[in-house]
């Protein structure tokens, strides 16, 4: 690996900028925004079809694409979402890319890295504290104990804290009451510190956030319980974005990581804007889908930062596409037509980038290939889970074509709906023009909450929660599902993140482990190096 003085100096970021954490990552300072920038700023962002137990391999698209581009000599930056070991010890393994095309180090990128998990856990705990406090001592903010809403939350898939009692010990043990663990990445800590633009910003988003409701069903905020100062000392240093490599030894900022289903699923702002300052191309991603988190990345992410992407890589494999044509894959592309028209409804120009496995049939990437092209979008094959940086050179080329890197005009912001849509307007807007719903449906009490909100906290975007199996709300119906009715059953008001969260359908914010965890595969080997975090490692 190289030194991470010399990854940042590609960035033109000197030495006086970063606070070293370990030997091979560092955080950088905010004043690293201030200085000149020397990058021409243009964003590509990297999506999905709709995700398949074969896994697409998005990350390691997005770490073969900047892998390319830098071989090819372009000034390219890569931001990434940080892993939660969640994932890492449960089904999925971790987060950091695959074979050749990885960033690095992987162990401590996918363990506790540079501590700003543990971070965001103790704000989300520190205030989950001050909420029991304040109804021991008789509630002083008014607070309904049956309304509460804030949950506590941690970093590893455990079913059973889906569902907890608290309070329980006697008088000195608290008010009992119900409540849950979700896990760190689903915390509004994770989206607040995600989407916020500078200290003073994640503190007013902290003192935003809704805690519960009175009796009169008002909202009660941690700037209620005086939370906000401190939560966002805790979060200090968690703020300042990771400077890591890859594989290549190409800059790579991996930074926040809210969950893609009941957040907005993107790495931070401020990971973001370091990259298009300091380089001509920033590479990023969206969880899951384009459908799920691509949506949330151009109506949340970039309408609140002001940003926008040049052009949108769309990863797809033959095995996904298989999947989602139930073993025919002329069927299967017609889902890809799908993510491909969902892309252009935002104006935006769509690649598709070929995730190559090895066991691929010829005739079958070939019939891929020229879908594409008959489709009038441009393609490409993608191997640097084996060859690395050239693998991803061909991909690299179209990219840089298609996001006009040289050109100063790009295509203006265009956004699926208006933010002066009432709530349930805004719903069915993603529902009927991104999933293809036939309409969406509310509970009662949904409709209630969305009413209130369109009352008390208007003019903010909607974040679907659902699976990221299917367009429906039901994870069996696969990617051609056409037609359905989802219905709304929960609202969230997350007022610190900016938006307002909506779960369709059964959705757990606290994954559990499966039967044979990929936990059961981590060890030390005598060297000292951590193995097994990664699948097929």
């Amino acid at each position: 690996m190289r030194s991470i003085d010399e990854v940042a100096a590609d960035l033109g970021i000197s030495h006086d900028d970063l606070v070293p954490v370990g030997r091979h990552a560092a955080k950088i300072e905010h004043a690293a925004l201030s200085r000149p920038a020397s990058g021409k700023g243009r964003l590509v962002l990297v999506s999905a079809v709709t995700p398949t137990k074969a896994g697409e391999g998005k990350t390691t698209v997005s770490v073969a694409l900047t892998m390319g581009l830098r071989a090819r000599g372009r000034s390219t930056c890569l931001a990434l979402r940080e892993p939660s070991l969640g994932p890492v010890f449960g089904i999925k393994g971790g987060g950091t890319g695959g074979g050749a095309a990885q960033i690095v180090p992987s162990d401590e990128i996918n363990l506790h890295f540079t501590g700003d998990m543990h971070a965001i856990g103790a704000a989300h705990n520190l205030l989950a504290a001050l909420i029991d406090t304040d109804l021991h001592f008789g509630a002083k903010s008014g607070l309904d104990p049956r309304r509460v809403r804030w949950p506590r939350v941690v970093d590893v898939n455990d079913r059973a804290l889906r569902h907890i009692t608290t309070g329980l010990g006697g008088r000195l043990g608290g008010v009992p009451r119900e409540t849950r663990f979700d896990i760190t990445a689903a915390s509004e800590v994770m989206a607040v510190l995600s989407l916020a633009e500078d200290l003073p910003d994640l503190e007013r988003r902290l003192a935003r956030i809704v805690v519960g409701d009175r009796g009169d069903l008002s909202y009660v905020t941690a700037a209620d319980l005086e939370a906000a100062p401190a939560m966002a000392a805790l979060l200090r240093d968690a703020l300042l974005p990771n400077l890591v490599q890859t594989a290549a030894g190409d800059p790579a900022l991996v930074h926040g990581g809210p969950f893609a289903n009941i957040a907005h699923g993107c790495s931070s702002v401020l990971a973001t804007r370091l990259g298009l300052h300091h380089a001509d191309l920033t590479v990023t991603e969206a969880g899951f889908g384009f459908d799920l988190g691509g949506e949330k990345f151009l109506d949340i992410k970039c309408r609140q930062a002001g940003l926008w992407p040049r052009c949108v890589v769309l990863v797809a494999t033959v095995k996904a596409l298989e999947a989602h044509g139930e073993g025919d894959l002329k069927r299967g592309l017609l889902h890809l037509d799908r993510q491909l028209a969902n892309v252009r409804r935002f104006g935006l120009t769509p690649v598709v980038a070929i995730n190559v496995f090895p066991t691929d049939d010829e005739s079958k990437l070939a019939l891929l290939e020229a879908h594409a092209d008959k489709n009038d979008v441009r393609s490409a094959r993608v191997t640097s889970f084996v060859d690395g940086a050239a693998g991803g050179e061909a991909l690299a080329d179209a990219v840089w074509e298609t996001a006009a890197v040289d050109e100063d005009e790009a295509k203006p912001a265009h956004f699926l709906y208006a933010l002066e849509e009432s709530y349930d307007d805004k719903v069915r807007n993603i529902a009927q023009r991104i999933y293809g719903a036939r309409d969406v449906t509310f509970t009662a009490s949904a409709r209630r909450a969305l009413a209130r909100l369109d009352e008390r906290a208007p003019g903010l975007p909607i974040c679907v929660a659902k699976t990221h199996l299917s367009f429906s709300d039901d994870p069996k119906a696969g990617g051609l599902a056409e037609g359905f009715v989802p219905t709304v059953r929960e609202v969230r008001p997350m007022l610190g993140a900016g938006f307002v969260t909506v779960l369709m359908g059964e959705i757990v914010t606290m994954p559990a482990l499966p039967r044979e965890p990929a936990a059961k595969r981590v060890r030390i080997e005598e060297d000292g190096r951590i193995r097994g975090l990664m699948q097929g490692d």
